[in-house]
């Protein structure tokens, strides 16, 4: 039976826990924060979005090649199905989105069921969880890790799990001052890097805040008419700042290395075809329809709040018939439903990310175990690790697996 200290009580350390004390070891789970599973609680807006569905395979090429590679091992032992038949036995029962994203059944508190689930699965194993205890630091160095210093106290270990989180959300507790500690100790790290997080603009559009650009794509390019330099297929919102929702979301890494290397810029396309097919399905729309007005053409396919305002900013009354479309003011129509501008980024907030990309680099992680190369019993895993998949309960299984894996102790 070892000592084993597993700090962070989120979605990698309560598995990690659990996993580990179900083993047979003496397990010590220390939170910060007054509760566990506060970043849980709150993700998908308290509906969690605990995984996705398929089998590993798919879920793996949703990763980068290396990240992919890395999970393989931890997906394999504890994938998607394993955390949903957990929560099953805990009464927590799922169901699959039409996107393959799984949620527990809705219902107000759903994503506090599965903290509760996680939460009895630990108390059930024997850990012994103490809420408030801030890690202020390590003790010792390499090969082997002594314990870890708390506020008031240091306590020593024989297996140390980090699972501290990353930089995201600092009001959860995840500051990512762990990755300043391990960089001391000679670990390769990679610097924190926003992710998964709403997108401000240079010039934003708070009269338009709540309005979804829906089924269209969202485009990034060097400058309003540099190279396309990523894109994502998916829903946009208008924010009081910027632009959210997951398309936002998942390019929100792309503009802000777009944005720190040189211009950037972003526009959305509401119709997929390009600008002179749409060009000539007008012209045909204006020979059929003559009488149709341009604003009810506009309407159908950008959001009808957007309508008035577009046709103002181009100068084009809303009454102006398609027959009497000059062709300048027919090609500024394609282009707002091909390319509606929305501008350059500014800088992406690290804080407000789903997750944080950057992390402990994989290449000083086993795959296998979460052990940190050159150290004999301390492990890392969940967000602390230099992992960021896209929105769809990825970044959660990715967390349930590593913090398996990092809990699978001999």
């Amino acid at each position: 039976m070892t000592n084993v200290i597993v700090v962070g009580g989120g979605a990698a350390g309560l598995v990690a826990a659990w996993r580990a004390a179900s083993l047979g070891h003496r397990v010590t789970l220390l939170e910060a924060n007054s509760r566990l599973g506060v970043k849980l609680r709150i993700s998908g807006g308290g509906k969690c979005n605990i995984t996705h569905d398929g089998p590993p395979k798919a879920l793996l090429a949703a990763f980068t090649k290396e990240q992919g590679r890395f999970l393989r091992p931890s997906l394999h032992a504890f994938g998607n199905e394993a955390v949903l038949e957990l929560l099953r036995r805990e009464g927590v029962t799922t169901y699959v989105r039409d996107n393959g994203r799984v949620f527990p059944l809705d219902r107000p508190g759903s994503a506090s069921a599965v903290v509760a689930a996680f939460e009895a699965l630990v108390h059930r194993a024997g850990v012994d969880v103490r809420t408030g205890a801030r890690v202020t630091g390590l003790l010792g160095g390499a090969p082997r890790i002594g314990g870890v210093r708390l506020e008031r106290e240091d306590m020593v270990a024989g297996e140390v799990i980090l699972a501290t989180g990353g930089a995201s959300y600092p009001e959860t507790g995840t500051r990512g001052e762990v990755l300043d500690w391990l960089k001391v100790l000679g670990v390769p790290v990679c610097p924190w890097f926003p992710a998964l997080a709403p997108i401000p603009l240079e010039i934003p559009r708070p009269a338009w805040e709540g309005v979804a650009l829906r089924d269209g794509e969202l485009r990034l390019s060097a400058g309003p008419e540099g190279r396309r330099l990523a894109a994502f297929r998916g829903d946009a919102l208008f924010t009081k700042t910027g632009v959210s929702g997951p398309a936002a979301l998942e390019l929100s890494q792309a503009a802000e290395r777009a944005r720190r290397g040189g211009p950037a810029w972003l526009a959305y396309a509401a119709v997929a075809a390009p600008p002179e097919t749409v060009d000539t399905a007008l012209q045909a729309e204006a020979r059929a329809n003559p009488r149709l007005l341009a604003g009810t053409w506009l309407g159908r396919h950008l959001p009808e709040r957007l309508v008035d305002p577009l046709l103002a900013e181009a100068g084009l009354p809303r009454e102006l018939k398609l027959k009497d479309l000059p062709k300048e003011a027919r090609r500024t129509l394609v282009a707002l439903v091909t390319a509606l501008p929305l501008g350059a980024p500014r800088p992406v907030p690290l804080a407000r990310g789903e997750v944080a990309a950057g992390g402990v680099a994989l290449s000083a992680v086993d795959p296998h175990t979460m052990a940190l190369r050159g150290w004999e019993n301390l492990r890392v895993c969940g967000e602390l690790l230099d992992l960021d998949g896209p929105v769809g309960g990825y970044n959660l299984q990715a967390a349930f697996s590593t913090g398996y894996a990092a809990g699978s102790l001999g």
